[in-house]
């Protein structure tokens, strides 16, 4: 299990976020530029235990016209080879050190533990607490292969889709990550899903699709 250190990180993973956001061809800029909340989200464990997987819901803006995005990011200790395209930035970890944080979606590791996630061969674990299972995550994928490798991701207009080949299958998955989250969507049809909370701006708890793995004729 990975251990969660309870440490300071400069420049910090929202500070970084509100540079990053206004670059995304899914991010519509608000009244006042990004200024990112955490609103909730959940980690995935690394079997190889040397890459951080987050999946985090940061809401921007305020009122009625606040949204939340998904913002699915691994740390590592070096960086990731080929991902330039890729990196957040960088921060100081207080007991890590150089953290190098990138777009999960187009990190190897993330994207084989989110088709593990789906397959029901990873647990969701809460997102501030070690050695902890997030029950409100639900996820499934039917049929599921034995694992499925990165091939590429493509941002589209509120969502990312990943490319995936599974094995032994002769045609690819697209898992397509949503990144502008909305309460009470299922994602549409689909091999499967996977379902979480978050916080909206004013308080209350939303429930909606972050990610929906579909087969060429889902789309």
């Amino acid at each position: 299990m990975a251990v969660i250190h309870h440490t300071t990180m400069q420049p910090t993973k929202l500070e970084l976020l509100a540079e990053w956001l206004p670059g995304r061809a899914w991010y519509t800029a608000g009244p006042g530029g990004p200024g990112p909340v955490k609103a909730g989200g959940f980690r995935l464990d690394d079997p190889a235990g040397e890459v951080g997987i987050e999946f985090m819901a940061v809401t921007d803006g305020a009122g009625p016209d606040a949204l939340t995005y998904l913002v699915p990011m691994t740390y590592r200790g070096t960086p990731l080879e080929g991902a330039e395209h890729a990196l957040i930035g960088t921060s100081e970890h207080g007991v890590l050190g150089t953290r190098w944080i990138y777009d999960g979606v187009h990190d190897p590791v993330l994207v084989a533990q989110l088709y593990a996630l789906l397959a029901g061969r990873a647990e969701a674990q809460a997102q501030s607490v070690d050695n902890t299972p997030d029950p409100t995550v639900a996820a499934s994928l039917a049929p599921a292969a034995a694992g499925a490798e990165l091939v590429r991701a493509a941002d589209g207009s509120g969502h990312t889709d990943v490319l995936v080949h599974e094995a032994g299958a002769a045609a690819p998955l697209t898992l397509r990550v949503r990144r502008v989250l909305r309460s009470g969507e299922d994602g549409g049809p689909g091999r499967g899903r996977i379902v979480a909370e978050w916080r909206l701006a004013d308080g209350t708890t939303a429930r909606g699709a972050f990610t929906v793995a579909l087969a060429d004729g889902d789309r």
